[in-house]
């Protein structure tokens, strides 16, 4: 008697859907195969918490390694779904922030930029331009003219770039295989817009005093107006380095840019009214 087999098509699944989980199944294998022996170092933290103790780190923060099963899933999403407010970032910029409530604390971020439109940009904040990064905080700026229209509370939240653009501290980094003279051009074209918005940030991880996990409230950030605020040479100097960029030859390149006279109701930590 010959035999027949019966293939099981499950009417739940579309096709599309069976499609998706082939190519999971077929990272699955490829990542088991790949990642087999290796195991990421996980190690604890101190703390008067005995249970938060218990929890590994990996990555810089509290929980287990990223699973096998989440890297595959992860890969496989990324292929089929659309991620269209991320497309929109245009910018990748590298400033310093201060913490309002506490001036003596300096935080690097990593701003990933949009326009909402010709007047509004809004900004992931990160703390490392790298993949591991962790999602630090946001930051919205706006045009003057829409700054000029805030309530005089409202203003004293948000701080201006002025200080930032002209000192060379705030930088694009440039992208791998552009010749530094070409970049240099396109960042000051960006500048010459940065320099008339205001921003408004909050830090919501504080990686910098190493936080694990996002604790307490968001904290209001501002930035610098003066080198005398922090010490600039050791921040900066030490950024300058690690991106192979020079502050004091930015400076000098954006001398021609038009210094505009900031509202005395920003920058409220450095005059006295925040």
């Amino acid at each position: 008697m010959t035999s027949k087999r019966r293939v099981f098509q499950c009417s739940c699944c579309s096709p599309s859907l069976v499609h998706l989980l082939v190519i999971l199944g077929s990272f699955y294998i490829y990542y088991k195969d790949q990642l087999a022996d290796t195991a990421p170092s996980i190690h604890t933290t101190t703390s008067t918490n005995t249970k938060m103790d218990a929890i590994p780190v990996s990555n810089e923060a509290k929980g287990e390694p990223e699973s096998l099963t989440n890297k595959t899933l992860e890969t496989g999403a990324a292929m089929v779904q659309s991620f269209d407010p991320p497309k929109r970032l245009c910018a990748h910029f590298n400033a310093f922030h201060v913490y309002v409530n506490e001036p003596s604390r300096v935080s690097e971020a990593n701003h990933y930029c949009a326009h909402v439109n010709d007047e509004v940009r809004q900004c992931l904040l990160y703390d490392s331009p790298l993949p591991t990064a962790k999602l630090i905080g946001v930051e919205y700026m706006v045009s003057e003219r829409i700054f000029n229209e805030l309530d005089p509370g409202e203003q004293k939240l948000w701080h201006s770039h002025v200080f930032e653009v002209k000192s060379g501290m705030l930088i694009m980094p440039t992208p791998p295989g552009v010749p530094q003279s070409a970049w240099e051009i396109a960042e000051n074209k960006e500048m010459e817009q940065v320099v008339h918005l205001y921003g408004k940030v909050y830090n919501l991880w504080q990686t910098d005093r190493g936080d694990k996990v996002p604790l307490g409230q968001p904290q209001l950030m501002t930035s610098f107006t003066a080198k005398d605020h922090f010490d600039f040479d050791k921040y900066v100097g030490d950024r300058d380095r690690r991106f192979g960029v020079d502050s004091k030859h930015k400076a000098e390149v954006r001398a021609y840019i038009e210094e505009p006279k900031t509202h005395p109701n920003a920058d409220a930590l450095w005059n006295g009214k925040a």
